[in-house]
């Protein structure tokens, strides 16, 4: 009796873990792969995804997800697919999806939009975000075929949005401000690292997923300097635009940024000192009373850096001039600065013009996210998808993380709603360093144990 059982819970098993490769399209079944690659070939940069939101649209209908319309417009095309209606009000997991794109950088790509090669699906988006879009996808129609005669504790809903890689007016900021309260968020799951050490480098024992629960914030600023003086090349004056500008650029960027040490971002530093030996494992393991041994060997690592640091990154400066006599009376800089979760900007906006030294130049803020406060890593949310990674992970360490990148999940953070960002796979460092570049590409295998691992989240929080 008890073989009839194992082979039957096998059985079982076995069909369950199948079922995930395949969902309906056209009256028929299709497979991750060649969905994605339909999904790759339609090209939906920001601004342009209503073509994109159309086709995913169709596929969550015919798979019986509930549809609600957030915007049907180029910049703004977002929509909700859910297990049940929103007006059900039950509380939302909310998978969150990005439709947009970023350009093609160039016309080096080796292979075209959709190719498969080598059990690899290449083309823009194939991992940021079409990818994982399809990996959240699959395992919320799986979920609601599953147990579509059992009431659930939980809605499930495939939240897809426009202009992600631009931050626009239009998508997340628009569902936020007008659909909020219909989506009733109770989690928001969405983009984030993947298993870190294959960024990182180096040897290590076991593989590390961090999760996402907090993000620095973009403050993005504008220097403009106007000095009126002559005007012909040939003679140089005592002071202009470009020379005062760029003097003050030096001084500003050669200041090496303090470092700051956190609960949050020394996790990181931790989690890697388990990994080493003798004495470099007592002083990761224990970085607060290693500063002074930890701070030079961050400062090589440029990667690791930004975790503990308030960047400044000078991305443009432009005097709208050509002619090379002329000399401009006015040069406009821009900084890209990106803050930690505590700092102050306005104190860090003091500290920008004190190394500037020049009070002539103009300072403008042109974007600035509100502080968030991390969201929590002992909630059950957190605590069901760490145990959801390592469900198939058994050997690795899951550590909540700071992200030195913005996202859509930040506007849901600004809004104090529970939200976590994870590729919950682990992808080649190639793989990672193909988003946004050439030839952009995800191993086949990886997309269907990205959909295992969303699903066993989801089955974990409805109690299955």
């Amino acid at each position: 009796m008890r073989t009839i059982t194992l082979i039957f819970l096998l059985f079982v098993h076995w069909c369950f873990s199948q079922s995930i490769e395949t969902i309906d399209h056209h009256g028929a079944k299709i497979s991750m792969e060649h969905l994605l690659q339909q999904y790759i070939q339609i090209n939906s940069v920001s601004g342009e995804e209503k073509e994109a939101g159309d086709f995913l649209k169709k596929i969550c209908k015919e798979n019986g997800l509930h549809i609600s319309d957030f915007g049907n417009t180029n910049g703004n095309y977002n929509f909700a697919a859910s297990v049940y209606p929103l007006n059900s009000n039950k509380p939302n997991i909310v998978f969150l999806h990005h439709l947009d794109v970023v350009p093609e950088t160039g016309s080096n790509n080796s292979v075209y939009p959709g190719q498969i090669k080598d059990d690899k699906i290449f083309g823009r988006g194939a991992i940021d975000n079409k990818g994982v879009g399809l990996m959240q996808l699959f395992s919320i129609i799986h979920s609601a075929k599953s147990h579509f005669d059992n009431e659930q504790n939980y809605n499930v809903t495939f939240l897809a949005v426009s202009c992600e890689e631009t931050q626009c007016e239009g998508g997340v900021s628009y569902v936020i401000d007008n659909h909020l309260n219909e989506l009733n968020p109770a989690v928001i799951i969405g983009e984030g690292p993947s298993e870190l050490t294959a960024i990182i480098g180096g040897e290590f024992k076991n593989p590390i997923f961090g999760i996402s629960v907090a993000h620095k914030r973009p403050f993005w600023l504008k220097l403009e300097l106007e000095v009126e003086t002559i005007g012909h090349g040939s003679i140089t004056p005592i002071s202009y635009a470009n020379k005062d500008m760029v003097e003050a650029l030096d001084k500003l960027t050669k200041k090496k940024s303090k470092i700051y040490f956190t609960d949050l971002n020394t996790g990181i530093l931790k989690a890697l000192g388990y990994h080493k030996k003798g004495f470099e494992k007592l002083a990761l393991t224990n970085p607060n009373l290693f500063k002074s041994l930890l701070f030079p060997k961050l400062r090589k690592q440029p990667e690791l850096l930004a975790l503990f640091t308030n960047t400044i990154t000078l991305t443009n400066i432009s005097s709208n001039n050509e002619i090379h006599n002329i000399i401009p009376t006015k040069t406009i800089a821009f900084l890209d600065c990106r803050l930690l979760p505590e700092t102050d900007e306005k104190e860090f906006l003091k500290m920008i013009k004190k190394l500037l030294d020049n009070d002539d130049i103009k300072i403008t803020v042109v974007k600035n996210m509100p502080r968030i406060i991390p969201s929590d890593p002992d909630s059950q949310y957190f605590k069901k998808y760490k145990e959801a990674i390592k469900h198939y992970n058994p050997t690795s360490e899951i550590i909540p993380i700071l992200v030195p990148n913005v996202n859509d999940l930040g506007a849901f953070r600004a809004k104090g709603i529970s939200s976590y960002g994870s590729i919950p796979v682990h992808l080649t460092r190639h793989e990672l360093e193909s988003i946004h570049n050439l030839n952009e590409h995800i191993s086949i295998p990886l997309l269907y144990d990205g959909a295992k691992t969303y699903l066993n989240f989801i089955e974990k929080m409805q109690g299955n």
